[in-house]
């Protein structure tokens, strides 16, 4: 799971090695439906400004259809959670795991071979607001991903997952029982990815159930805040300096 950032001005890539969609090493695919493991393999993730909103890629070790779907890939579920700045939510929905440093996901696109859809989090504590379905288009084992989410440097919390048509959220819960159609692994209770976004050997999201962001992000408020103090603190020395100048001050 090693992490190779290649930053520039308005884009950035991840790098994710190949052979760690296992969990914490102890997960036991499905069978039936045989599900293709490279297929779950987070191999690259990328994030780019398309004119005035985001663009992600998401890059696997293969494609595989075991549900036979009109999209032409079904094994897996991809999450990204996006990173504004603090506040947000610190719950990655459905995935049994937590955002892991200061500051919680304020954008949520879910994409499988059965759709995409795409949430924002509302401060007040209602449910997310659903925002523009998100354009999917497959090139090869990499998913190109057109969002609503306004062109910006961001930090993100990204995951692969089993898809199940038989959920309501289209993710295969692991479970400690072994079955040809479970994912099975060695606790209860574990995380539901099989793969996340992680510096090399780091499973450390499947013991503390708590997943740090890649990227970068900026707070806007806090740039905000530093301006008004840099402000005052002009206007003060101004003053001051007007104030000798005239001999009213000593």
């Amino acid at each position: 799971m090693s992490v190779l950032p290649l930053l520039a001005a308005a884009a950035f890539a991840l790098a994710d090695p190949a052979g760690d969609a296992h969990g914490d090493g102890s997960y036991v695919l499905p069978t039936h439906p045989t599900v293709n493991a490279d297929a779950l393999d987070l191999r690259e993730f990328g994030a780019q400004d398309a004119g005035d909103k985001m663009r992600f890629t998401v890059g696997f070790g293969a494609v595989s259809n075991p549900w036979h779907l009109s999209s032409g890939y079904s094994d897996g579920v991809t999450d990204i959670f996006v990173k504004t700045g603090l506040g947000g939510s610190y719950d990655l929905t459905g995935l049994n795991l937590r955002t892991a440093g200061a500051g919680g996901w304020e954008y949520h696109l879910r994409v499988s071979g059965a759709g995409a859809q795409l949430e924002q989090f509302v401060e007040n504590g209602t449910a997310p607001a659903a925002l523009p379905t998100p354009q999917v288009t497959r090139q090869g084992t990499t998913l190109v991903i057109d969002s609503a989410i306004p062109a910006g440097q961001y930090g993100y919390w990204v995951t692969s997952s089993v898809y199940t048509p038989l959920s309501a959220d289209g993710l295969l819960q692991p479970t400690t029982q072994a079955g040809p159609g479970n994912l099975q692994a060695a606790r209860a209770g574990a995380p539901v990815p099989v793969d996340v976004l992680a510096p090399a050997s780091d499973y450390s999201a499947y013991q503390t159930h708590e997943l740090a962001p890649a990227g970068q992000s900026r707070d806007l408020r806090v740039w905000s805040l530093g301006a008004l103090g840099g402000a005052g603190l002009l206007l003060t020395l101004l003053a001051t300096w007007q104030l000798r100048r005239t001999g009213r001050f000593h």
